[in-house]
């Protein structure tokens, strides 16, 4: 996802990368030849009580977004080699807005359903809430302490059904341009930039000014925009806009008062290049080394690589971020009415395994959801040769372990993220005081969640 996902592309080498449009619900890039059925409402579970065959096989029909991976790693392929007796009909959108608008049509209607649907992370708390009932139970699904905690409560309703399987997570770390940290006098080396804003956001900020005073280019900037500082302070918390009891307390949760305040400060401070992701004049910003840094979840470093292209590989590097936090993730569910679900829950306990997980991001740079994996040689030992041989599976499977065990959603997450990014674009774009954005961005929030 967070929006974001898109799904991305190797962080090994630049590849077509999903586009994030929101928390991260993420608006894809359509990968080629993928299908759109979903979309048309064509077959699978929840169509018939009967099970689907082809040529004397069954068949299990997946709805999926973005670059989720299976199919594109072969994955799909190679569970149907190992298990002759099953076929997989696989339909990817490329668009998690129009995927996800189609499944909440299917849901409602009990027909046009998939056997398998994904679950991007912004919309979790919705389907939780409102749509329990229309997915399987996997809580009993052997082998499942290998998830990080926080995953799978994600999608863990109050009476502990658990409806999806967790595939990508996004932790978040910084990345950074050596060259324009060498040029304003700032360390470049890994380890020395860490110490500089370690276990502390604001000192990231004074980093910031320390760049500003030294650089020679006094249109530089030391970060993209201060949305991106905002989401990377909140996402590290068990709860952001939502308490557990579902009740909105953005309006006096100290860790989004705290958020704002800094990023409001980078913002007034002209630490920024004003320039949100994802929105035009980032990727051009990525190219032309308008910012020296971003705060980058895993997932980005694929579009990174691919936006600032190879004349910038080398000064790209990823350090750790002051405290771990996550942006974006999704999952597979099984839906209750499909006829085939114990071949469709063996199927993505499969796909969602350790060994699995590590395979993907080996290939296309998603990152495990699975603890066992951040420990396996392929994602632990992973480096990124555009960054600067950066340690990406140490440095973003350290961030993932400091998330707390249980993250709590909201059913409008999304909706109030992009809120507070429109909110601090007020006070960069527009010159507005802290308190009168966060005024006009109560008055928003108040109004979309009524």
């Amino acid at each position: 996802m967070g929006t974001a996902r898109h799904r991305f592309g190797s962080i090994f080498s630049a590849r077509p990368s999903r586009l994030p449009s929101r928390f991260p619900r993420l608006a894809a890039v359509s990968a080629a030849g993928l299908s759109l059925v979903l979309v048309a409402g064509c077959g699978g579970g929840g169509d018939t009580d009967k099970a689907k065959t082809k040529d004397g096989k069954t068949v299990v029909s997946m709805g999926m977004f973005g670059v989720m991976g299976f199919k594109e790693s072969g994955l799909l392929d190679r569970y149907m080699e190992e298990n002759p007796d099953i076929v997989i009909e696989a339909d990817v959108s490329g668009d998690e807005q129009t995927y996800y608008t189609a499944l909440q049509t299917h849901l409602a209607a009990g027909s046009g359903l998939k056997d398998i649907q994904g679950i991007e992370i912004g919309r979790a708390k919705e389907l939780v809430d409102t749509q329990s009932g229309k997915f399987a139970d996997l809580s009993k699904t052997p082998g499942l302490d290998h998830y990080l905690p926080w995953k799978s409560s994600q999608v863990t309703t109050d009476d502990g059904k658990l409806l999806g399987l967790g595939t990508d997570i996004g932790p978040m770390a910084v990345c950074y341009r050596k060259d324009l940290f060498e040029q304003a006098g700032l360390p470049t080396e890994r380890a020395e930039v860490e110490k500089l804003w370690a276990g502390d956001w604001s000192k990231y900020v004074d980093v910031g000014r320390d760049f500003k005073q030294g650089t020679k280019n006094k249109k530089l900037a030391f970060m993209d925009s201060s949305s991106g500082l905002f989401n990377a302070m909140i996402y590290g918390d068990e709860q952001q806009f939502y308490d557990k009891s579902g009740e909105l307390i953005y309006d006096d949760n100290p860790v989004v008062k705290d958020a704002w305040a800094l990023a409001a400060d980078a913002a007034k401070s002209g630490l920024t290049a004003k320039l949100r992701q994802f929105q035009p004049g980032w990727d051009p910003g990525l190219a032309n080394g308008t910012f020296a840094t971003a705060v980058c979840p895993a997932w980005m470093l694929s579009h990174i690589s691919e936006k600032a292209g190879p004349a910038n590989k080398g000064k790209w590097d990823v350090a750790k971020a002051p405290k771990g936090a996550n942006w974006g993730g999704a999952f597979l569910g099984v839906v209750e009415s499909s006829p085939v679900k114990k071949e469709a829950s063996d199927l993505i306990a499969w796909l969602t395994a350790p060994e699995q997980q590590a395979y993907i991001f080996e290939k296309l740079g998603n990152f495990p959801s699975s603890k066992t994996a951040l420990d396996m040689p392929a994602v632990a030992n992973g480096k990124s040769a555009y960054f600067s041989d950066a340690p990406i599976g140490q440095i973003f499977g350290d961030a993932a372990k400091e998330i707390p065990d249980e993250q709590v959603l909201g059913r409008k997450d999304g909706t109030i993220k992009d809120a507070f990014s429109a909110g601090l674009q007020l006070i960069e774009a527009q010159g507005k005081s802290a308190d009168a954005a966060w005024k006009t961005t109560d008055e928003r929030i108040k109004k979309a969640t009524r």
